[in-house]
């Protein structure tokens, strides 16, 4: 069994929460507003995930982490969404976020884009999840629906995940349009709360949409490193980045501070349906660029599996 422990977070009423984001997008953005709505029906377009909403006991969990993977990978270390949706005391829980594969089951290394509806005692789970690798074949981004090839729920090595009843509900609606800022979108959602609440960790996540402009994504390589990547620059050389086109779906996992916990404080992958998807780190076309996000500040915080052995390297 791996040790799970918890950690309750601040949470601001979604009013104030909208307030204080505003403010701090607005030093970034050229044009931000943020407002409390009823979340939309995210089975629809462009989401189509399986689960309508993101409310419902809201809850993050960061399970296995960086050190599992850097410097040099331990492929024992696999979990499974159902497992964690039991361990956060969520049986069923629809989850979000972003992690690795298992390379037990796909036989390479890969970013997961997880979307699943864990099961629970009556139903099944449905796995709504996408996997991004390099295609054998160009060496481009090859994107593929999970349920297309694998019946599991497994993950490998790391994986930050918003965790929610899935239920329809108030939530956080983010616009940003025009970055006048260096901060990317996700950068200056987690810097704000920072910022503002201080020695309070604040933990959200949800899903945005990145509706016009291009970024900057990576994804890993097929193959683990054999020899250590010991440095930020190692890890950079090791990784594969493109620039993807809009739609990009994303999915964001955020927490204001680190409470002692050995956390990523932020950490978001994308999919679309035009056959890109991977690790989001930045847009690359600030003028012209627009964000509309959803999302949902967290009760609770789950730790699962923390590494004994850590470092900081390849946390953005």
């Amino acid at each position: 069994m791996a040790k799970v422990e918890r950690f309750a977070f601040h949470v601001p009423s979604l009013e104030e929460l909208a307030g204080v984001l505003q403010k701090g997008l607005k030093e970034n953005f050229a044009d931000a507003q943020v407002s409390v709505v009823d979340c939309p029906d995210l089975t629809k377009e462009p989401f189509k995930f399986p689960a309508k909403g993101i409310c419902g006991k809201p809850r993050i969990a960061d399970v296995g982490g960086v050190p599992y993977l850097l410097p040099l990978v331990q492929k024992e270390k696999v979990y499974d969404l159902n497992t964690v949706a039991k361990d956060i005391e969520l049986p069923g829980a629809f989850i979000l976020g972003a992690g690795a594969v298992s390379s037990k089951i796909l036989g390479v290394n890969a970013e997961l884009i997880p979307i699943v509806q864990t099961k629970s005692e009556k139903k099944p789970a449905v796995n709504g999840s996408y996997v991004a690798q390099i295609n054998p074949a160009d060496k481009g981004c090859l994107l593929e629906k999970y349920s297309s090839k694998y019946t599991d729920c497994e993950f490998g090595l790391l994986a930050n995940l918003y965790a929610s009843e899935g239920q329809p509900g108030k939530v956080i609606e983010v616009k940003a349009n025009g970055r006048t800022g260096e901060l990317n979108f996700v950068s200056c959602l987690r810097q704000t709360l920072e910022k503002h609440y201080g020695e309070k960790p604040v933990g959200m996540g949800g899903t945005f949409i990145i509706q016009k402009g291009k970024a900057k994504i990576h994804i890993m390589p097929p193959e683990f490193s054999t020899c250590p990547l010991n440095t930020d620059e190692d890890v950079n050389n090791w990784l594969k980045f493109f620039e993807m086109k809009a739609p990009l779906i994303c999915q964001p996992v955020i927490v204001s501070r680190d409470p002692g916990f050995d956390l990523r404080v932020e950490h978001t992958h994308c999919f679309s349906h035009h056959g890109e998807g991977g690790h989001y780190h930045q847009d690359t076309s600030p003028d012209s660029v627009q964000y509309l996000g959803y999302f949902q500040p967290a009760e609770l915080l789950f730790r699962i599996d923390r590494p004994q052995e850590t470092h900081l390297v390849g946390r953005d």
